[in-house]
């Protein structure tokens, strides 16, 4: 039996995708690794979102060849859709399937497994690159979706992708590039994938997209993304509703009153602010500025007081000044953020801002991102410590190999996570109260007898 194991990496919509390929090769009678040195090919699902990403990619090929030669490599994913040839000429690797071609990976791991295995070069020797699958992704139409029990592997949090691609142009990113334009799953689709996760047992769902507020808009008759969600809890069962990032002009009133009027969605909105100085959001061709992030701050305050707001911050983009970077620090020590994903701008081939003056060193780049990732960790803390003694719902989730084994991780639907001092099943429902903070994560009691109504626990 073909024997196959899945590398992720990046954003949630390169995770649900991965679980789409695994869901396909399961079906076909591949059986899944539990590790890349004792699978017969491992699909290595990359991000190219930074130059890190790519770094951290060629890191994991080398290393899968290194521990076990014999393992077949097939890229994917968004760096083998903008560098094929630069991955294809890595030692160890198999194919490179662009994210154009990412559902023939089944098919394609079908046709080769049966196939005798070419001995890969030596560093120094001779090397004709691996074989390249990629095409315009411009011309995908489509959006590749999990069948059935689909989601982040065995998780219990399954993600749904409901949407790809994106049309904005911010002048920093590649994203486009590399996935497209903006599509999005049918409806009917959207709500059998959703009954039939709900079906097989899960009780908490995300939804997922590159650009998941501009969901439905090429759909022929159009949808809004209020709409969707409105028929989604009308007509599938799922206990619990979580949407991934949305932009914050996507962030209308009338989709936080929808937040406050059903505890089926769970209120939290990681918006993406990347700057708060006026002069950088318009050079980022960002369509938003910092009052207009500030009014969905104060909104989201006043109806869900509780609700969890993340944002995603890049320092160092070309011509931030130290002004620049004050701004941005200052909006975010007045705001109550609940968590900050900092990142080092990074140059990206291609997009308008790799061709801009001014780009700020490396050293005042580290430096503007370790002060915002203090602010986010302080913020964090200040935010866990406003739940202690607060009645919460939570769903136990699996164990990893760093918890403690006598605790059971579980997570708030404010995207707080909590401990419990007992050796519970994971996606089961507790109702808890925060007794005290330890360290990143709550310490919750179990309750044997809490409300669950609406204006309950969170």
């Amino acid at each position: 039996m073909t024997t196959f194991h899945i590398e992720q990496f990046g954003c949630r919509a390169t995770q649900a995708d991965g679980a789409a390929i695994e869901r396909k090769l399961r079906e076909q009678g591949c059986a899944a690794a539990t590790d890349t040195a004792s699978a017969d090919f491992v699909v290595l699902n990359t991000c190219t979102v930074t130059a890190a990403a790519d770094a951290q990619a060629r890191d994991a090929i080398r290393k899968i060849h290194a521990a076990n030669p014999s393992t077949r490599i097939i890229v994917t994913g968004c760096y083998a859709q903008r560098a094929p040839e630069e991955l294809a000429s890595l030692p160890g690797v198999t194919h490179v399937v662009g994210n154009s071609h990412k559902p023939e990976i089944p098919a394609l791991l079908q046709t080769i497994s049966g196939a005798p295995l070419i001995p890969m070069r030596e560093e120094s020797a001779p090397y004709h690159s691996a074989p390249v699958l990629s095409g315009d992704i411009f011309a995908v139409t489509d959006v590749l979706v999990a069948p059935v029990l689909g989601g982040e592997g065995n998780h219990t949090r399954p993600t749904l992708k409901i949407q790809d691609g994106c049309n904005s142009r911010c002048s920093f990113c590649v994203i486009p590039f590399v996935r497209g334009r903006s599509r999005s799953l049918p409806v009917a689709t959207v709500l059998a994938e959703i009954q039939r996760l709900a079906d097989n047992g899960f009780r908490e769902i995300v939804l997922s997209g590159i650009n998941l507020g501009t969901y439905g808009r090429d759909l022929s008759p159009r949808v809004e993304f209020l709409d969707l969600l409105r028929r989604i809890l009308a007509e599938t069962s799922v206990e619990r509703l979580r949407i991934s990032s949305i932009e914050p002009l996507d962030v209308t009133q009338d989709l936080i009153e929808l937040f406050t009027a059903n505890d089926r969605i769970a209120p939290h909105f990681h918006m993406p602010l990347q700057s708060a100085s006026n002069r950088i959001l318009a050079a980022m061709h960002r369509w938003y500025r910092a009052e207009h992030y500030a009014r969905r701050v104060q909104l989201i305050r006043e109806l869900l007081p509780h609700a969890a707001i993340g944002a995603d911050v890049i320092t160092g983009f070309p011509g931030e000044t130290d002004e620049d970077h004050a701004a941005t620090v200052q909006f975010i020590e007045e705001r109550s953020f609940t968590y900050l994903h900092v990142f080092s701008y990074s140059l990206r081939p291609g997009t308008r801002a790799a061709a801009m003056p001014g780009h700020v060193v490396p050293e005042i780049i580290k430096r503007r991102a370790r002060e915002l990732r203090t602010l986010g960790e302080r913020k964090a803390a200040d935010f866990r410590q406003t739940q202690v003694g607060r009645p919460l719902r939570v769903l136990t989730l699996r164990r990893n190999r760093h918890d403690d084994p006598l605790l059971t991780p579980a997570l708030s639907a404010n995207y707080i996570s909590v401990m419990i001092p007992e050796v519970l099943p994971h996606n089961q429902w507790m109702n808890v109260t925060v007794a005290h903070s330890g360290g990143q994560h709550l310490i919750g009691e179990r309750l044997e007898t809490v409300a669950i109504a609406a204006g309950g626990p969170v």
